[in-house]
């Protein structure tokens, strides 16, 4: 299973339209957002995916209820994280602020996280943590996803 992983989109909607095409092309199973959607019109954008959308709400999703509202309308999976999820025989969290992890980070094999802007990989035992990093930004070529396959545990950045 290869999921697509993004965050703090922020509202941008030009990237997002360009995240699902690359998510779609990419044919992922699934995406992960890690927060920061900012307002509801970024949801109807997703809409266009290929593949279910799964996420947990950011300090700046503070538009609740018609987020919520848009994220019941499209059939979409949010909530306040952490996100526990198992797929494919492995175990995923998710938050938004890495700070989120705390008390809740054991033995998932997948920790995955936004909020910082900054892309992380990083391998302790057997766990990877990843945020793929900057993809609201207005600098073309450095915005980046990334996509997970669940099997290998292999996660490759997607510029754009």
């Amino acid at each position: 299973m290869r999921i697509g992983v993004v965050s703090d989109t922020h509202n941008n909607l030009k990237n997002v339209r360009r995240i699902v095409e690359i998510f779609n092309e990419q044919g992922v199973d699934r995406v992960i957002h890690t927060g920061d959607i900012s307002q509801a019109k970024t949801l109807d954008v997703f809409a266009a995916l290929n593949a279910p959308l799964f996420g947990v709400f950011g300090n700046n999703d503070q538009e609740r209820e018609d987020l919520e509202d848009a994220i019941a309308r499209h059939g979409f999976t949010f909530q306040d994280p952490p996100l526990n999820l198992n797929w494919a025989s492995r175990t995923i969290i998710v938050v938004h602020d890495p700070l989120e992890f705390d008390g809740h980070l054991s033995q998932q094999d997948l920790a995955l996280h936004g909020h910082t802007h900054r892309y992380r990989l990083e391998q302790k035992n057997a766990q990877t943590i990843f945020n793929p990093g900057e993809c609201a930004g207005m600098m073309q070529g450095r915005n980046a996803i990334g996509v997970v396959d669940l099997e290998s545990m292999q996660c490759q950045i997607v510029n754009f």
